[in-house]
């Protein structure tokens, strides 16, 4: 079965950036995370949404 959550640390892995970095896009809202019982995911879905956001900003600055 494939992970369906990922601490920040290992969603800073999976990003290519730092957990400061992660914790930072959570923050400002986007990147979305779950807090359950004192500690932090991030959803799987929530990085490809992540990802997929900032392929069409990369898509609009080059039109």
């Amino acid at each position: 079965m494939d992970r369906l959550f990922y601490r920040p640390k290992d969603a800073a892995t999976v990003l290519g950036m730092s957990r400061t970095a992660v914790f930072r896009l959570i923050k400002s809202g986007e990147l979305r995370s779950i807090k359950r019982d004192g500690y932090r995911l991030i959803p799987t879905a929530a990085l490809l949404d992540f990802a997929r956001a900032l392929e069409a900003d990369a898509e609009q600055e080059a039109v």
